[in-house]
C-alpha cells in the first residue's frame, strides 16, 4: 500500500533539508496615533457693533459731580474707570462743572457713562456729542434771483419800523470774518469757544462769515438786522480734517452759549444740528428762562433723518429752508417741532477775503429769522419765548397742506407781518414797492465784487 503524501503547510514552505529554516523576525508594531483632536465648531457669526452711537466722540465722558463730592473724587473715578483728564470748565449760566475725560482702553462710551452715572458721588455723565455746520457749497451762478429772500421776507417794509438796533445777535458757528466790507462795524466781539480766547485774526471760514452776512450785513448786502450787534462765537473751525472732539462738540457749544449770556446776546443763531444731548438741553431750559431766545437751523438729514438738535429742543425756534419758488429744500429735516420756513436755498451770501458767493441749507434760513426776532425784540424788549414764536406763526405765509405742518411749520416767515403781530403799524405799500415775482431779475453785483468759483461752506450732517 502507497504511503499517503504530507502536503506542507503554506505558511512553511518546503526548504532544503540540511539548511535549517530561518527565522524571521518579528516586526515592532507602530506606536497607536494619538486620538484625533476634536475641535469645535466655530461660533455663529455675531452682528457687529457700532464703535459708538452716531453722533458721539469717540472715548470721551463729561462728568459733573455732585455738591459736596468729598476731595479726591475725580482721581477714584478716573483710576476706577481707567480715564485720562482732558480739561475742567466752569460756566456761569448753569453753574456748574463740566470734566472731560478720555478712556484709556477700547470700551463703549456708553458703558462708561453707565458705570459713572451708577457712583453715588456723580451728578451727571454723559457723552461727548458732535455738531456739524448744516451749508453747503454750490456753484457761483448768474445774479438772477441774488438776495430774493428780501422781498420775501419783506424786509424793506419791516426796516421802516425796526432793524435790530441796540440787541446783540450771538452767532455759534465757524469763523467770521470781521473785516469783510458788508461786515464792516457790525462785529461787538469775536470769541473763540475753541481756544477760549479772542478769536485769532484771520482764522475765518466761509460758513461762518456767510451766517453773520445774512443776519447782520451793513452794506452792499441787505440783511435782516442790519443794526444789530453782532457777537462773533466760534466753536466750529470748518476744516474737515480736525480729529473728533477738536471742534463743535457738546463742551464747545456750551462754552458759546455760556459766552452769549454773559455778552448779553438776546438772541443766539445757531446754524448746526446733531443728535439729543441732556447738557445743551439744561443751558437752553436756563438761558431761555433769563429771556434769551435761541434760534436752530433745522438740519439737512433730509426725509429720513430723526429730529435734530439743538433745533428739536422745546426751547428753540427751529427754522426750515425754502427757496425762491416757496418749494422745500430736499435736504431739510422735518417734523412737528418746526416752527417757520425761511428762504435757505441758492443764498447769495458775503465770503471771506471781500468775496461773494451762494450757499445751500437750512443753515442759511435760520439766520434770517433770528433778524427777524432781534427786530421784533427791539420794538419790545419784554417780549418772551412763547409770544414770539406766536408772532411768528401766526404771521406766516402758509405753505403746503392748509395749517402747520412737518415740513414748513407755520409756513414762511414775514418780517412785516411778524411787527404787525406784536402790534407794530406800516403805511400802505408804496405803489413802486418790489413784488415778489420780480426778485427773479438779474441784479448786478456790488461794486467790486467778486464771486468764487465756489463758496465754501461747512459739512452737512450725517
Amino acid at each position: 500500500m502507497r504511503p499517503s503524501r504530507v502536503v506542507p503547510v503554506e505558511t512553511a514552505k518546503a526548504q532544503p533539508a540540511a539548511r535549517p529554516a530561518r527565522i524571521a523576525p518579528v516586526a515592532k508594531a507602530p506606536p497607536p496615533r494619538p486620538p484625533k483632536q476634536i475641535v469645535p465648531a466655530a461660533p455663529a457669526p455675531v452682528a457687529a457693533f457700532r464703535s459708538e452711537e452716531p453722533g458721539t466722540v469717540p472715548r470721551e465722558v463729561l462728568i459733573e459731580l455732585k455738591t459736596g463730592a468729598p476731595g479726591g473724587t475725580l482721581t477714584r473715578l478716573a483710576r476706577r474707570e481707567r480715564l485720562d483728564p482732558i480739561e475742567s470748565d466752569t460756566f456761569s449760566l448753569v453753574p456748574l462743572t463740566l470734566h472731560r475725560y478720555r478712556i484709556r482702553d477700547g470700551r463703549l462710551v456708553a458703558a462708561v457713562v453707565r458705570a459713572l452715572q451708577a457712583d453715588p458721588q456723580v451728578a451727571s455723565a454723559q457723552a461727548n456729542h458732535a455738531y456739524a455746520l448744516v451749508g453747503d457749497a454750490t456753484a457761483a451762478l448768474p445774479f438772477a434771483g441774488a438776495q430774493y429772500a428780501v422781498a420775501k421776507l419783506h424786509l424793506d417794509e419791516a426796516h421802516r419800523a425796526a432793524t435790530g438796533r441796540g440787541v446783540a445777535i450771538a452767532v455759534i458757528d465757524s469763523g467770521i470774518d470781521g473785516g469783510h466790507p458788508a461786515l464792516a462795524g457790525s462785529l461787538a466781539e469775536s470769541w473763540d469757544a475753541i481756544g477760549k480766547a479772542a478769536l485769532p485774526a484771520g482764522d475765518v471760514d466761509a460758513h461762518g462769515t456767510a451766517v453773520a452776512g445774512i443776519v447782520g450785513a451793513r452794506a452792499q448786502l441787505a440783511s435782516a438786522a442790519p443794526e444789530a450787534r453782532l457777537v462773533a462765537l466760534r466753536a466750529f473751525t470748518g476744516r474737515a480734517g480736525d480729529k473728533p472732539g477738536a471742534q463743535g462738540t457738546t463742551i464747545h457749544v456750551l462754552r458759546a452759549i455760556d459766552r452769549a449770556a454773559t455778552a448779553g446776546a438776546r438772541v443766539v443763531n445757531m446754524s448746526f444740528a446733531g443728535p439729543a444731548d441732556a447738557k445743551l438741553s439744561q443751558f437752553l431750559a436756563a438761558g431761555t428762562a433769563k429771556g434769551f431766545v435761541y434760534v436752530a437751523a433745522a438740519g439737512n438729514g433730509g426725509l429720513s433723518s430723526p429730529p435734530l438738535y439743538p433745533a428739536a429742543d422745546p426751547n428753540v425756534i427751529a427754522v426750515t429752508a425754502t427757496d425762491a419758488e416757496d418749494k422745500l429744500f430736499p435736504g431739510a429735516n422735518r417734523g412737528p417741532h418746526l416752527c417757520v420756513s425761511a428762504p435757505g436755498v441758492e443764498v447769495f451770501v458775503v465770503a471771506p477775503g471781500g468775496t461773494y458767493g451762494f450757499l445751500t441749507g437750512t443753515s442759511m434760513a435760520a439766520p434770517q429769522v433770528a433778524g427777524i426776532v432781534a427786530m421784533m425784540l427791539e420794538a419790545k424788549p419784554e417780549l418772551t419765548l412763547a409770544t414770539l414764536r406766536e408772532a411768528l406763526t401766526t404771521s406766516a405765509r402758509d405753505l403746503g397742506p392748509a395749517g402747520p405742518d412737518a415740513d414748513f411749520g407755520a409756513g414762511s416767515a414775514d418780517a412785516r407781518e411778524a411787527l404787525r403781530a406784536i402790534g407794530m403799524s406800516f403805511p400802505a405799500p408804496a405803489v413802486s414797492e418790489v413784488k415778489p415775482t420780480e426778485t427773479a431779475k438779474a441784479e448786478p453785483p456790488p461794486v467790486g465784487m467778486a464771486v468764487p468759483a465756489a463758496a465754501g461752506g461747512g459739512g452737512a450732517e450725517k
